[in-house]
């Protein structure tokens, strides 16, 4: 993943609106949700809630297909493994990462 394309997403994300958005796109998986039951869910008024969608559309995490009268929004999951998959790129000095690092990833204040 490009620098520039990690630096986009990671701003899109870094406001709570938008984080609540992608979370709840994150959690109602590839089904995706309306624009009205993110509205709900999130509390955030239709008028700001397409302006947040912009954003993260404009940083490839969320896309979004016409079904129906309805615009279904869906978190882009390729776009979401691979900014995390930047983030831990180096992760425990380079030995392979498990769901808990090993005691390895230490910092030196905790090994003393």
């Amino acid at each position: 993943m490009e620098t520039k394309t990690v630096v986009t997403a990671l701003a899109a994300l870094a406001q709570d609106s938008r984080l609540a958005v992608f979370r709840a796109l994150v959690q109602a998986g590839p089904a995706g949700l309306a624009a009205g039951k993110i509205s709900e869910l999130t509390g955030i008024p239709p008028s700001s809630l397409s302006f947040h969608l912009k954003e993260l559309s404009h940083a490839d995490m969320v896309s979004s297909q016409q079904v129906g009268r309805f615009v279904i929004y869906t978190a882009n999951f390729t776009t979401m493994n691979a900014l995390l998959g930047f983030l831990t790129e180096n992760c425990c000095g380079g030995n392979p990462c498990s769901p808990v690092c090993p005691p390895a990833c230490t910092t030196e204040k905790e090994s003393t």
